[in-house]
């Protein structure tokens, strides 16, 4: 009897979790509560999707036990990842170590993935509702609004609270908690931040190579680099994302935030004051506005003289030290308070959710409800821009869904191994089994004729052997010598 998997989520993880519990053998219902299924892989990689990336490393990730996800990763790490894309049709194309499809289009993605689950005839169930999860019998029961589904296993891939317009509402943290499981605070990640000041209006649409670096009372928690984006609201971009995780907890945590920002990344503090100099100089019969010309965007150049405190009309020539000091401090130490990240309606991730602590990284089996696995967004895991949160949900959703499948096997080979071997030694091959058999009997009867031939061979030596000892023991008669008289002889005569 096959195994019946149940799924809750049919995003990245429950997608490949549904085709990794039916190639192993398993009846699968996947629950969806929306129209379709992976909606949110649509929007990865601004629609190109960001399959994975080579570079996988322990950084990469943010998690409360912090060897959990490289742990996932290493038992489906990326080859195995683009061999499971590649045997679907998908054929990958290497940025600089971030992967995509060579069709450059998040929908070839979801289009495997769909025609691999209608090929393995997987159930799946679409704008689908769950009422009540309960636990009995060894299994589960999933009450929804078009019935109860049955299952003997549980994967939860319901994900998270981020970009809810896909599907993440939040819903699987609720069931976790239903079956045992605590769950740490979600909080928006890869998200813009909201700054204090009206400046941000005037540099709108700016985008520049910086360095950010994010503090929480006085303490540099993250720092990255790469392309600034200024919004009229604040700051976004991919440096804005990476350490946009801590901005958030810091902020739940009623700690005050600031970001500085470096617009000068390539140059230390010392280097770019020299160049300044240099150029005061240079453009000396230049109004102080044209300072940065061909070296700043001129709307982030008239933000940053006006914060030194600067008249952008006086000369060039007339800037003194201190005053050069001061547009160098906000050229490499721009400060901006941050008030809010965006929502969960604009975050791509969430950093929070199930406490990996309570799931086995190798199966991704709850350690408090046999039977129950998760996968994806749901955990308490978080990776950087680049293909690391996609990697993860493919990594723990092929794991769950092929532990998932595979414990029953386990189970009916522990209980009954001796029935189990029969069983599957006649079902193997009958023909080579009864072959076997024959083969036996032939061999018992031949082994009896060769006895047999052995033992008559012995009772004829041995008859051979009393005959001839009789034979040497038997005495010549030896008749007495007989006297001839005369009357014998004419006897003899007639």
């Amino acid at each position: 009897m096959k195994k019946r998997i149940g799924i809750i989520g049919g995003g990245a993880s429950g997608l490949v979790a549904a085709i990794g519990a039916a190639r192993n053998g398993a009846e699968v219902t996947v629950i969806e509560h929306m129209d379709r299924v992976g909606k949110k892989i649509l929007s990865t990689g601004n629609g190109r999707c960001n399959l994975t990336n080579y570079k996988m490393e322990e950084d990469c990730y943010r998690c409360g036990r912090k060897d959990f996800p490289m742990q996932v990763i290493r038992k489906v790490n990326v080859n195995e990842t683009l061999e499971f894309f590649m045997e679907l049709g998908i054929v990958p194309k290497d940025r600089n170590g971030y992967i995509y499809p060579n069709s450059d289009q998040a929908a070839s993605v979801l289009d495997v993935l769909r025609e691999e689950i209608e090929r393995l005839k997987i159930r799946i169930l679409l704008s689908c509702h769950i009422e009540k999860i309960e636990k009995k019998n060894g299994g589960f029961f999933i009450h929804t609004d078009q019935g109860t589904v049955e299952t003997d296993a549980l994967i939860l891939a319901a994900g998270s609270k981020a970009a809810p317009s896909t599907g993440s509402d939040g819903s699987g943290y609720e069931y976790a908690r239903q079956l045992g499981h605590s769950i740490i605070k979600p909080l928006p990640a890869l998200v813009q931040l909201r700054c204090q000041g009206n400046m941000y209006k005037q540099m709108a649409g700016i985008r520049t190579e910086a360095e950010v670096s994010l503090q929480a009372d006085g303490i540099t928690l993250a720092k990255d680099k790469g392309e600034l984006q200024i919004t009229d609201y604040g700051l976004s971009g991919i440096p804005v994302f990476q350490v946009s995780r801590y901005a958030a907890r810091a902020l739940d945590e009623k700690k005050k935030v600031r970001v500085y920002v470096d617009f000068m990344p390539g140059w230390d503090n010392s280097e770019s004051f020299r160049l300044l100099k240099k150029r005061a100089l240079l453009l000396a019969y230049k109004p102080a506005a044209e300072l940065f010309t061909g070296m700043l965007n001129r709307k982030l150049a008239q933000v940053l003289l006006k914060l030194a405190g600067i008249d952008g009309n006086i000369s060039c020539g007339s800037l003194t030290g201190k005053q050069l000091e001061k547009i160098c401090k906000e050229l490499k130490e721009y400060e901006a308070v941050v008030m809010s990240v965006n929502p969960f309606a604009n975050a791509q991730v969430c950093c929070g959710g199930v406490d990996a602590n309570e799931i086995d990284g190798t199966t991704m089996e709850s350690r408090l409800c046999p039977g129950l696995y998760m996968a994806g967004e749901i955990l308490d895991v978080d990776g950087i821009c680049g293909g690391y949160n996609l990697q993860f949900a493919w990594s723990s959703g092929l794991i769950a869904g092929r532990c998932a499948a595979g414990s029953a096997g386990k189970q009916e080979m522990q209980t009954e191994p001796e029935k189990w071997e029969k069983k599957q030694l006649g079902q193997r091959n009958p023909e080579k089994r009864n072959t076997g058999k024959k083969s036996v009997e032939k061999k018992n009867i031949e082994k009896k004729s060769v006895e047999k031939k052995n033992i008559e061979k012995k009772n004829i030596e041995k008859n051979r052997n009393v005959n001839t000892k009789q034979m040497e023991k038997k005495t010549v008669k030896k008749y007495p010598e007989k006297k001839y008289t005369q009357k014998t002889r004419r006897t003899a005569r007639t």
